[in-house]
């Protein structure tokens, strides 16, 4: 039988060069020499006023050479940190033994503020002294990320006045019940439990009172309408994800195309990415060139981001919820969405009331100028050359003594009961002096360009969220 030298597991006492750790070359010793030679610490060294009495503070820049190490390895939570300070030997040599408590760590990163934006703009220039940042081209796009704050605890102003009532008129019967229970035997246990029901709804009553009262007015969105308000996190959002809906963030960035340098960096509380256009394109503006291209995904377009951009005079490729319809590279695509999805099946459920004729239903001769319906009749045409929220259209409308005893009266109008036949209209294109912003992009996305456009975006941005979520 072949032998082996022995490998040796567990506790074992070496003598350990901290300096030998942290190998030239290697990204760690990269940061931190970015740490201690490049970036400017002085606002958080400005904290500490123990010059001269208080005891030593831990350096700004050990603390954040430490939660940097642990970000990139995926470690996030400030015990887990303050272990591996003990435990692991690049994270000792890294920290120069000072084993931070994990409350420190904490501390320092929600204290850190305004001060981590300073931090991403020096990082930032120094990406550019080196030549990572290319200016050709900036791809936008954004996760949903989960947030520290309860579902159970949005509503609207009148939802939580609602329930501090409900809670008030509780509390009222149990003060009535506990004065009956007085003249009766004593029950302890009985008592007990009430008292502590009491004490919870007198709690949460009073602590919803003072939120309504710290805030006078429900959170309003993009658009004017009542945006639901949280108890916890006021800033977060609800919003749906592929695996069920959350309370967070939608986190968007804009990555530099040369070396995916991330140029910007958001958190907002909305689920809407029409809202996020604006902002982080403004974001990037002190590093993108005359000629930067901006590309985002579908979810970002809208007519009035586009008008924005059109007015600043920046070239963007942003496709419509459209263009895989008019792309010969998804020609298929249909046959996937007839599978069952395996988190939810969207497919129409038996009962559900079945879809209108559509347009699409009805057999129009363009060069005839004739339509049939689905049931076969010929319908007349009642307008030409028609302008529909600046469209050109051909109307068509059934004769009465076909549309009156048809058998798809109820597949064909909403209101059969009502209207005596059906009209339709076909599309022909935008009439001369409508074209909008979004038929201009539509133009340039199915133009070979703009679908060059859409793959290197995807090659751009998709990998920095990808490693964002390995971790």
């Amino acid at each position: 039988m072949p032998r082996y030298k022995p490998v040796h597991k567990g506790l074992k006492l070496l003598p350990v060069d901290f300096d030998k750790q942290v190998q030239p070359g290697s990204f760690e010793h990269a940061r931190c020499y970015l740490v201690d030679h490049e970036l400017d610490l002085s606002a958080f060294r400005a904290r500490h006023k123990n010059d001269v009495e208080g005891a030593p503070a831990f350096d700004p820049a050990v603390l954040l050479k430490i939660i940097l190490l642990a970000y990139s390895r995926g470690i996030v939570s400030s015990r887990k940190i303050e272990a591996a300070c003990r435990e692991n030997v690049l994270f000792i040599a890294v920290s120069g033994d000072s084993q931070p408590h994990f409350t420190t760590l904490a501390a320092f990163v929600s204290e850190m503020g305004d001060l981590a934006a300073k931090l991403f703009a020096q990082v930032l220039v120094l990406c550019n002294r080196q030549g990572l940042i290319g200016r050709e081209m900036f791809a936008i796009d954004g996760v949903k990320l989960p947030s520290n704050a309860s579902k159970a605890k949005s509503g609207t102003r009148a939802d939580f006045l609602h329930q501090a009532e409900k809670m008030e008129q509780a509390t009222k019967k149990i003060l009535a019940r506990h004065r009956e229970a007085d003249t009766a035997p004593s029950d302890e246990p009985g008592v007990a439990r009430q008292a502590r029901k009491l004490e919870h709804l007198q709690q949460e009553a009073q602590q919803m009172r003072e939120w309504l009262a710290a805030n006078p007015s429900d959170r309003k969105g993009a658009k004017g309408a009542v945006r639901l308000s949280n108890r916890t996190d006021n800033e977060s959002a609800k919003m749906a994800t592929g695996k069920g809906v959350i309370q967070g963030y939608t986190g968007v960035a804009a990555v530099d195309e040369q070396a995916q340098v991330i140029v910007a960096a958001q958190a907002h509380g909305t689920g809407s990415e029409q809202e996020l256009l604006t902002p982080v394109v403004q974001a990037t503006e002190p590093y993108r060139a005359p000629g930067t291209v901006i590309t985002a995904d579908a979810g970002y377009h809208s007519e009035a981001g586009l008008k924005q951009l059109a007015e600043s005079n920046i070239d963007a490729y942003l496709p419509d919820t459209g263009y895989r319809q008019r792309d010969e590279r998804y020609t298929g695509q249909e046959r996937h969405k007839a599978k069952p999805d395996p988190l939810y099946d969207k497919r129409p459920k038996d009962g559900k009331k079945a879809a209108l004729f559509k347009p699409k239903d009805f057999r129009f001769d363009q060069e005839n100028q004739t339509c049939v319906c689905p049931a076969g009749k010929t319908l007349y045409r009642n307008g030409s050359n028609c302008v529909f929220n600046g469209h050109l259209a051909v109307k068509f409308q059934g004769v009465q003594q076909d549309c009156l005893p048809c058998g798809l009266r109820a597949q064909c109008l909403s209101t059969p009961e009502k209207t005596k036949t059906r009209q339709v209209a076909f599309i022909q294109g935008r009439a001369p002096g409508f074209e909008t912003h979004t038929d201009r992009m539509k133009a340039k996305i199915d133009s070979d360009k703009g679908k060059e456009m859409i793959t290197r975006r995807f090659a751009t941005v998709e990998p920095g969220f990808a490693a964002r979520k390995a971790l």
